[in-house]
């Protein structure tokens, strides 16, 4: 029996792998459903950012009629029949509280919390597995950075996964801090829907267009990652000029040796920039402090929002109930082991989707865990 925790498409993928090995596999789920990420706290104009050849969970391919760049409802689709196809039971409403490797036994053990059941009396389940695959994510938790005066802030302020559309904003001054691909997304929605809307651009970013990016994949099957840098941030340069002086800085190495390196994604260019440049979005830098409902900036400008929308990103969960192993993930809950060799730990325990290297990484990590659990079933 393998223990899986998570069901976004990491977990999805990793139990469909195991299912084709005939592996018996349980799916712990925090949630009501699985891809709650996808179908409760994602906006509404989203899509994937890669072509659909980059982003399929193994073993099935999106439809041939299926949009190059998937929109968010197509992907739930796919993700609907992806379960069906493979037969895959997710046990909902499981809360992971503690996980611990028995070494007398050499099983993990998981001490779950069960709130599916009725009369608000929460059961405790404890399930115990030779083998546990870590499928709850980099992206388990958002983050909303420690800034001085945000308890008493007299507007409105959320995280990216709390945001739908821009629709209740509308006639609104709307600060959007962080510019990866949500933040720029939701500025461009923002503006879409009638907010008087500015954007926080701390840090360097490369921005590609879509097609860009389409290309430099197809390139990097055939040269090496620094000639694909070259090229892309050339052509780059060629379609949006130098972007410094609207405030957005370019960084020192090329989009893909920073995905590699540092998980840092280019950003994704679908209309922000050229609202940048016409002044209808404003670019700010850091903020320092916010006083009631103005915002102080580290150039010393003040300026007053209604709302905030905090894009600034996502954490690991894991060491909140994955006890010692440290061997295996850091105090951050992160894998310890450098991609390619991440995906798996020490005692039977392995993790699916921290490569960061978005679904593609996903449905390698899911391959490699299934087959190499299957080796060590078969060897016994």
């Amino acid at each position: 029996m393998v223990v899986i925790v998570g069901a976004g498409p990491a977990g999805l993928a990793t139990s469909a792998c195991l299912n084709r090995l005939s592996i018996p596999n349980i799916v712990l789920e925090r949630e009501d459903c699985y891809a709650s990420l996808w179908k409760k706290r994602s906006y509404d104009r989203l899509k994937l950012h890669l072509a659909k050849q980059f982003c399929h969970l193994p073993y099935m391919d999106f439809p041939p009629n299926a949009p190059t760049y998937v929109p968010k409802n197509g992907f739930i689709d796919y993700l609907d029949n992806y379960v069906s196809h493979f037969g895959i039971t997710p046990r909902y409403l499981r809360s992971v509280e503690s996980v611990i490797y028995d070494s007398d036994a050499e099983k993990w053990q998981i001490v779950v919390k069960n709130m599916t059941t009725t009369d608000n009396v929460i059961e405790t389940e404890v399930y115990t597995s030779r083998f546990l695959v870590v499928a709850s994510g980099e992206n388990s938790q958002g983050t909303i950075p420690d800034i001085d005066g945000l308890d008493s802030y007299g507007g409105e302020y959320i995280h990216s996964n709390q945001y739908e559309n821009g629709r209740k904003f509308r006639g609104k001054d709307v600060l959007v801090v962080g510019c990866g691909n949500s933040g720029m997304e939701i500025a461009y929605d923002l503006w879409n829907w009638g907010a008087n809307t500015s954007i926080v651009v701390r840090n360097p970013v490369h921005v590609l267009t879509k097609e860009m990016v389409k290309m430099a994949m197809i390139m990097s099957q055939y040269l090496p990652c620094k000639a694909v840098d070259i090229i892309t941030v050339a052509i780059s340069r060629l379609k949006y000029g130098k972007l410094s002086k609207y405030g957005i800085r370019m960084p020192t190495k090329g989009p893909f040796h920073l995905k590699e390196t540092t998980g840092r994604s280019p950003v994704i260019d679908v209309g922000t920039i050229s609202k940048i440049k016409s002044g209808e979005i404003k670019v700010l830098p850091g903020m320092e402090c916010i006083k009631d409902n103005e915002v102080v900036f580290t150039n010393g400008a003040t300026v007053q929002f209604d709302a905030i929308v905090f894009a600034t990103g996502y954490k690991s969960t894991v060491r909140s109930w994955l006890k010692g192993s440290y061997e295996s993930f850091d105090e951050k809950g992160m894998p310890k082991r450098s991609f390619p060799y991440h995906w798996k730990g020490g005692n039977g325990i392995y993790n699916a989707g921290f490569s960061r290297r978005g679904l593609r990484g996903i449905s390698s990590d899911a391959q490699n865990i299934a087959n190499d659990i299957y080796i060590n079933i078969t060897a016994d």
